[in-house]
């Protein structure tokens, strides 16, 4: 009893617990507010801890001072609940109230006025079963007057690359009540606006993502004035900084919880910039102190001089390269460092010692000492401006933008010397009318002028492609070249195929260059160049005085499919049996090259029977049988190639199973390069040969019998096979040789049933064979003479009941060919073996046992009963002692 008041106490005082923690709670946004006049206000309420439905309704009320009588601003249940004064504002919507959840609103005031200032009071009617906690919240509203002011100063409209822009701009306000300022300048390109910079309210300075990094690196700054006044420095200035630049002050206002709120804001448009690019201003002029054009002798000195003038000049950062005929002989990077290119790509010695100095502001003087007539040309100075983005604090670490490049108008400069003149023709030796087949083309020099003695002559050849099916453009590939030692440079996507030997680029004659393709592709159709230059020897090397370039040999033929025609011929009739058949097969093709062929040659009984395959010829000349072809008949199978395009085959000793249809099956096949795989061109079947021939042989017959259809279990069941013949037929004797039979016996277990298996079977040449089966039986074969066959099963089983019949197939000797002819298959009825279940022989061996077991027992028992009887039932009274005395003692 007492523990059930216990627990009862103790549930008592829970739900008074729980009770007691169930306080309604009341809240709206932390204030005091500080708010400019004619600026939106929002105030929020919740409600939580409370009972009652989920959705709760509110009450706003204000009041200006704080003994002040209270005005009903708005209620979310009640349309009449606002005051008379309000009304019009809240008919309006100037004054409204928001519901964001269930148990929370938002007061919305669209402009507030000067006199919206004071006491909001948020209050929650109860729905709470017992009043606990506070129904009701206020905060303090104050409004101030709008004394933010926002004014900029007008930039330059047009600013040269590479120079600074400040942006200035004064934000100022009337301090009434603790508030804070902030400036942010944007600029605008097209309808995005992009923000760069923004400074305050707490003095830190928040960069715009595109700007982050030139911030850091100095090339934007911020310098603070005095009274309001903002400056923001962009240095070296690019053609991306171009837009209309904004200047924005936004007034903060810092509520308790650290929230920082933007009470008011102002934007002020500063002004359009442009940029005017380097390039516009940039201008490069090469020159000589000699009048144009420059004529040299060779191991004379080139001088040239590159003057550069731009707006900004003192702020780029120059990159000056001379280049003669377009390539680059010497460049003086920005930080000074100067590279000569004269001795690049293995022509090192060709052209004379190049060296580049600055020789003022803007000046720059190429020397070439000891020119060659490899040093004619003409000549340009090439000029690149940059702009380093970072700034004065970036210790000149910044990163680098390339303003504008410039070329000036060539200088020709003309080095006196005679070179050798030739012409250059090419013609085609073997002009491919179809893939596959093979291309050679001759590169002619005649009418050779100015070679100096020991000169030689080097070839290049070029290919290009013809134009895309669908518009794609001409490619030109180098094919390789040999130089005046001979050398052979292959070009990268010839190497394979010339390493490989299927082409080859040679010299035939001193004046005669040859490009050979073994198998021409399709991808070799274009237009082929070939360019001979001369080369010497001079105390720089070798050197190539001239090179001059044969005009375009175009190279292509109509691509049409490959076609094969096969025809089939009997060249040897198979009229009887055992005679040979032979037929020839012959491929005609059109637009096919070189090519392999594979053959299979194929038969059918008749044309509606399945297709079977005899033997097959790969085209790397493999043979293979196919799988209807007998094991034991392959040596009188042939089929060879007898001529580029022609096949024959043979089939000896024909049999009536060899009669029906048979036609090959060729395939061409070709090679892109030797050593590759085949690839199948197109495929024909020939037209179908018929091995049809009647046999004029004897007839045969079969027959099966047995003395006995039952027998007992391990005795021999003996059935004999017996054939007969007839007609016109070889010696019918019982030991002639001229007539053979292959016998096999099957067994069917049970009568009429469709599993037959085979049992035994003996060959034309007397190889008997036994088959495994299911029986502790055996079987043997007997042949008694020429027709007749005998099976024994030994020690017959009940397993071995069942329908048994025997197949014989009978082989001749035809006199027409001299050879053994296979007759038609025969089949013999069946007759039907029982093994019968003998009791008497089942069971006699089991009493015997028993009888003689019985009559061992018997004998055994008696016998041990003898034994027992004498030694454990014998008389046991005491003898009396012997009258011997002696004994008597000796007992004793």
């Amino acid at each position: 009893m007492m523990k059930m008041d216990s627990c009862v106490l103790t549930l008592v005082f829970g739900v008074l617990m729980i009770g007691g923690c169930l306080a309604r709670v009341v809240k709206v946004s932390p204030g005091p507010l500080i708010r400019v006049e004619g600026q939106p206000v929002s105030i929020r309420c919740d409600v939580t801890e409370y009972g009652g439905p989920r959705e709760q309704d509110f009450e706003w009320m204000m009041y200006r001072e704080v003994k002040a009588a209270s005005i009903k601003i708005i209620s979310t249940f009640d349309a009449s609940y606002s005051d008379v004064s309000l009304s019009k504002r809240v008919a309006s919507g100037d004054i409204s109230v928001v519901r964001l959840l269930d148990n929370q609103v938002e007061l919305k005031i669209a402009e507030v006025k000067a006199s919206d200032a004071g006491f909001y009071l948020c209050m929650t009617p109860s729905t709470d079963s017992v009043i606990s906690g506070n129904y009701e919240a206020r905060v303090q509203l104050t409004v101030i007057p709008n004394t933010l002011r926002v004014s900029s100063v007008t930039p330059p409209a047009d600013i040269t690359e590479g120079s600074d822009l400040t942006l200035s701009c004064n934000v100022t306000r009337v301090l009434t009540l603790p508030t804070y300022l902030s400036v942010t300048w944007f600029v605008k390109r097209g309808a995005t606006s992009e923000e760069i910079l923004t400074f305050g309210p707490q003095g830190d300075v928040v960069t715009g993502a595109k700007f982050a990094r030139r911030y850091a690196d100095g090339g934007i700054r911020l310098v603070p004035g005095k009274n309001g006044l903002f400056e923001l420095v962009i240095t070296k200035v690019t053609t991306s900084d171009e837009g209309i630049y904004e200047c924005n002050g936004t007034e903060w206002t810092h509520e308790s919880g650290g929230k920082w709120i933007k009470i008011v804001e102002s934007t002020r448009e500063m002004g359009t910039v442009a940029v005017t690019p380097t390039g516009q201003s940039l201008s490069v002029t090469a020159s000589s102190s000699s009048s144009s054009p420059l004529l040299l002798s060779p191991g004379d000195t080139l001088t040239l001089l590159c003057s550069v003038a731009a707006d900004n000049l003192p702020g780029l950062a120059l990159e000056v390269a001379w280049l003669a005929d377009g390539r680059d002989i010497i460049t003086m990077e920005r930080n000074g460092v100067v590279i000569s290119n004269t001795s690049s790509g293995g022509a090192q010695g060709k052209r004379g010692e190049a060296s580049l100095e600055r020789t003022g502001a803007g000046e720059y003087r190429l020397g070439v000492r000891g020119v060659s007539g490899d040093d004619g040309g003409m000549y340009a100075c090439r000029i690149r401006a940059f702009i380093e983005k970072g700034g004065r604090s970036s210790g000149g670490g910044g990163r680098w933008h390339m303003a504008a490049e410039k070329s000036s108008s060539p200088v020709t400069v003309t080095v006196a010397q005679i070179k050798p003149s030739f012409t250059v023709t090419l013609a085609a030796v073997l002009n491919p009318q179809m893939t596959a087949e093979p291309t050679e083309l001759a590169c002619h020099v005649t009418n050779v002028t100015h070679l100096p003695l020991g000169g030689r002559l080097g070839v290049s050849w070029e290919h290009t492609t013809l134009p895309g099916a669908g518009g794609d453009p001409q490619t030109s590939h180098p094919i390789g070249s040999l130089d005046g030692d001979g050398n052979l440079l292959p070009g990268s996507m010839y190497s394979d195929r010339l390493k490989s030997g299927v082409m080859s680029l040679s010299r035939v004659q001193p004046d005669t260059f040859k490009l050979r393709f073994l198998r021409t592709q399709e991808v070799d159709m274009g237009q082929y160049v070939c360019s001979v230059s001369a080369w010497s020897v001079s105390s720089q090397g070798d050197m190539k005085d001239a090179e001059y370039q044969s005009s375009p040999l175009a190279v292509r033929w109509d691509t049409k499919r490959p076609t094969l025609n096969v025809v089939a011929q009997r060249t040897r009739e198979a009229s009887v049996g055992g005679a040979t058949f032979e037929m020839s097969c012959t491929v005609a093709t059109e637009n096919l090259g070189e090519a392999g062929y594979s053959v299979l040659i194929q038969s059918q009984e008749s044309l509606e029977d399945p297709v079977k395959t005899i033997i097959s010829l790969s085209p790397d000349n493999v043979l293979q049988h196919g799988g209807a072809t007998d094991p034991n008949r392959r040596d009188s199978l042939v089929l060879t190639k007898s001529g580029p395009a022609e096949f024959q085959f043979r089939l000896a000793g024909v049999q009536l199973s060899d009669r029906g249809y048979y036609w090959c099956d060729i395939t061409a096949w070709t090679k892109q390069q030797p050593g590759q795989a085949w690839t199948k061109a197109g495929s024909a079947e020939s037209n179908k040969v018929k091995i049809d021939f009647q046999e004029n042989g004897p007839s045969y017959s079969v027959a099966i019998k047995s003395d006995t259809t039952s027998v007992y279990p391990w005795e021999t069941a003996k059935m004999e096979c017996s054939l007969s013949v007839s007609g016109s037929s070889p010696k019918t004797g019982a030991d002639t040789d001229d007539l053979a039979y292959e016998v096999r016996w099957l067994f069917t277990r049970l009568r009429g049933g469709e599993t037959t298996t085979q049992v035994a079977s003996v060959d034309r040449f007397g190889v008997v064979r036994k088959d495994a089966r299911n029986s502790s039986s055996d079987v043997s074969i007997e042949r008694r003479d020429t027709h007749t066959y005998m099976l024994n099963i030994h020690g017959t089983q009940d397993s071995d009941s069942g329908e048994y019949h025997c197949v014989a197939t009978p082989w001749y000797l035809s006199a027409s060919t001299g050879s053994w002819t296979q007759a038609g298959e025969l089949t013999s009825s069946r007759i039907f073996l029982t093994v019968k279940f003998a009791v008497w022989e089942s069971l006699k061996l089991p009493l015997l046992y028993g009888v003689a077991a019985s009559i061992g027992v018997g004998l055994f028992s008696l016998v041990l009963g003898l034994v027992c009887a004498q030694c454990c039932c014998r008389n046991t009274t005491h003898t009396p002692r012997s009258r011997n005395k002696l004994m008597d003692l000796e007992m004793d």
